[in-house]
């Protein structure tokens, strides 16, 4: 797998959106700490959905008024820029990248200590457009042995928002969180239907909508009566 085949499989802007709105959400309720998926709408003038494994990987989605731009950083990727004394990017990684998109490049949040952006794989879409895009004729190197990753670019950290997202989150809930998450409620929350108490604390006991109401509302997300 690689950033091409991602392309080929991510919906669409607004269905992106949801979908990180809803691990967002997912993640409020599960974990009461440091978030390993989260969503916000004050990305500047944007909103930018996040995910960090707290190891080194990590993927932004930025909602612009012109579309969406998406930057993966694999820290053991062959293709990253550390590998390069100059902090030079992967050949071809941002061919092609639309000029609305450039200043994303400049992002502080994207770049090494220098300022220099940092990224394994890049995609993005403007609003008019019927897919998403990546770098032109990007050579990818060869897997560097049976334990390697199938994506040697880190664009595997992505598949969580493909269309069988509600089982990679249940998948990833029972690794992660080693909890068993009722694969019903999860829908319930991928579907941006209200939340509620019984929805909510069917994830964690603990948890009550009014415990939780100002992080979720911040992020957009439909809330029911309790």
């Amino acid at each position: 797998m690689t950033v091409y085949d991602i392309a080929a499989r991510l919906p669409s802007i607004d269905v992106l959106r949801d979908r990180c709105k809803a691990l967002a959400v997912l993640e409020c309720i599960v974990d009461e700490g440091e978030p390993y998926y989260a969503y916000t709408r004050s990305w500047g003038d944007d909103e930018a959905a996040l995910m960090s494994n707290g190891s080194g990987d990590e993927w932004t989605v930025v909602f612009t008024a012109d579309g969406a731009f998406i930057r993966v950083f694999d820290h053991e990727s062959a293709m990253t820029p550390y590998r390069d004394p100059d902090h030079e990017l992967w050949p071809g990684l941002l061919d092609g990248l639309p000029a609305v998109f450039r200043p994303q490049i400049e992002e502080p949040a994207f770049g090494d200590e220098e300022g220099q952006f940092v990224a394994t794989a890049v995609l993005w879409r403007l609003s008019g457009d019927d897919r998403w895009h990546a770098g032109e004729a990007i050579t990818f190197p060869a897997l560097r042995g049976p334990s390697d990753s199938n994506a040697p670019d880190g664009s595997d950290l992505l598949e969580i928002l493909l269309d069988d997202i509600v089982d990679r989150y249940v998948t990833f809930a029972e690794d992660y969180y080693e909890i068993e998450v009722d694969p019903a409620v999860v829908e319930h929350v991928v579907a941006h239907r209200p939340l509620t108490d019984a929805v909510v604390q069917a994830l964690n006991p603990k948890a009550t909508v009014s415990g939780l109401h100002a992080d979720i509302a911040a992020m957009g997300f439909p809330i029911g009566a309790a």
